[in-house]
């Protein structure tokens, strides 16, 4: 199956229960090694604002928190997600800027220390990450390598 068609809970599934290399069994390169922050993930000022204003202008319901995954796919391997999800027994609670954020930990190794901005200007708009973990990110910025 391609890489693309993986999703990344089973591809980290495969990895726990499988006895081989990552690299060999997946080809994904390996996970970044090292504890998970305590600030795992930081979300800018702007890219607040711009949370709340979508879930606001979508009538969100409170119950819902922001998610930022990743998953199988994209130019360099593995993309960013951003969306309203419910919270599970699982998930992290990570707070910035005054926001609930969701992680499932499996992803945390691939996000400890990603800041999220909302540019707004001219040369650019849209969410943006800055991830410490990636070694190489595509053009458009929404896919990573480590």
């Amino acid at each position: 199956m391609p890489l693309e068609e993986e999703n990344l809970d089973d591809i980290i599934a495969s990895l726990i229960d499988d006895d081989t290399e990552p690299e060999e069994a997946v080809g994904l390169p390996e996970a970044p090694s090292g504890e998970v922050s305590d600030n795992p993930v930081i979300v800018t000022e702007r890219a607040a604002k711009q949370i709340s204003k979508i879930k606001e202008n979508e009538n969100l319901d409170e119950g819902l928190y922001l998610r930022v995954a990743v998953e199988g796919g994209g130019c360099s391997g593995l993309s960013y997600k951003l969306g309203f999800d419910i919270r599970t027994d699982d998930d992290r609670v990570i707070e910035s800027q005054g926001l609930e954020i969701i992680v499932d930990p499996k992803h945390l190794i691939y996000l400890n220390g990603i800041q999220i901005d909302y540019p707004d200007g001219l040369d650019a708009r849209g969410f943006t990450f800055d991830n410490p973990n990636a070694s190489e990110s595509c053009g458009c910025g929404s896919s990573f390598a480590v």
